[in-house]
Formats: structure tokens, sequence, C-alpha cells
């Protein structure tokens, strides 16, 4: 399967964005209706998924992604589409990495995660501005993988 390349207008899909989809298209891309995929706009890529929402197929733009690849809601943007066969790993931030590797039973559970739900804990102990604040988000983190 090669690439899709095409001119298309940014919908607005409730708080986010998205790139609606054709059959057609999500033919061209495999036809699986919930697709990685890598999404390519003015040179700046996303790694994000094929949707389906009621009867639209589409790939959703949270606030998050229309700033990393540049854009907004009503934009008219020329997007290239290719599946993302690439694993998926997660940056993983040094405190969470030290808990994690303390305990092997937590590891084992932080992996069996979906890729999206390691990548938002990780990103949310990142990001974190103050030093209590990444602690608290840290265990709370462990809390959640403890169950």
């Amino acid at each position: 399967m090669s690439a899709l390349t095409f001119s298309t207008v940014l919908e607005p899909y409730g708080p986010a964005a998205a790139i609606l989809l054709t059959e057609e298209q999500v033919g061209q891309l495999g036809g699986a209706k919930n697709a990685p995929v890598v999404v390519a706009i003015g040179g700046r890529t996303a790694r994000l998924r094929i949707a389906r929402m009621g009867v639209d197929t589409m790939i959703g733009l949270s606030k998050a992604a229309r700033a990393e690849l540049g854009v907004e809601n009503g934009d008219a943007v020329e997007v290239t589409i290719e599946l993302d066969t690439a694993e998926r790993t997660v940056e993983v931030p040094a405190a969470l990495q030290e808990a994690l590797g303390a305990d092997p039973e937590l590891q084992r559970r932080f992996d069996a995660l979906a890729y999206s739900r390691r990548k938002e804990i990780a990103r949310s102990i990142a990001e974190a501005k103050q030093d209590a604040t990444r602690e608290r988000r840290l265990q709370k983190a462990l809390d959640e993988l403890r169950g």
C-alpha cells in the first residue's frame, strides 16, 4: 500500500478537528477502520489512528496533534497519510523509569497498557513544571498500575 495524498479542509469535530476519509481512501490504506497511520502536513508529521465515529471515518486531531502539525480547524491543507508500521514506543521520564525498574510487576503492567495510555502517563509526568506536581502525577500513575 502506498501513501495517500489529497487536499482537504480540517473539519471541526467536537473540541477537535478531523480529516474525514471516504471508504475508498480507507481502502487505499488497507481497509482497516482503526489502523495506525502517519499524517504529514506541511513538512510536519504526527502518529495517529483512523477512527470510526457514527457514520464518519476520520483521523481525529486533538489540540496536541494540531499543535504538532501546526494546523487549526478550518485550515485547507495538503495531507499525506500512510500506514504506520513502526513500533510505537514511549519515551519514559527518568522518575517513572526508576520506579518501574524497581518493581518488575509494575513494569509488566505498564508495558501491557495500550500505547496511547503509556504515552499519556509519560507525558503528564514529563510536562509537570513543579517537582511536587511531578511527584504527585508519578504516585497517581503508580497507584493506577498497582490496581
